[in-house]
């Protein structure tokens, strides 16, 4: 197995450079990628004065945080798709619709955990 490049911190630094650099071109790049960043800034302090315990608070992040890496993920991929070729191919178009797709299914998860958890709060009372 080859050794990689740079092992230890300078692998970790190379790393979170990449990783930066990445969420700075989502942002300037891709519109649905910052409406979804300031959502999870609106509600990072609605989930704790919504839920009743960490553990909700936990789901509650973790459902924003996981639409922002499925929107990561989707954008990925288009920008590869589109690298590839920007002629309509059957097989681009079922990637690109089943990444969006992905998305759509994040966006589902989080507003149904979100509504448990409110239900969950006013039934409660």
């Amino acid at each position: 197995m080859p050794k990689p490049p740079h092992p230890g911190w300078k692998r970790l630094s190379n790393a979170t450079r990449y990783s930066v650099r990445g969420l700075r071109g989502a942002w300037r790049r891709e519109a649905a990628f910052r409406q979804e960043c300031v959502a999870a800034l609106v509600l990072t302090p609605c989930a704790f004065a919504l839920a009743t315990t960490f553990t909700q608070a936990a789901l509650l992040l973790a459902t924003l945080a996981l639409v922002l890496v499925v929107e990561l993920v989707n954008s990925a991929l288009e920008a590869t798709v589109d690298r590839i070729g920007r002629e309509r191919h059957e097989l681009a178009a079922q990637a690109k619709d089943m990444a969006s797709a992905a998305v759509f299914v994040s966006l589902a998860i989080a507003a149904i955990t979100w509504g448990l958890v409110a239900a969950d709060r006013l039934l409660a009372r």
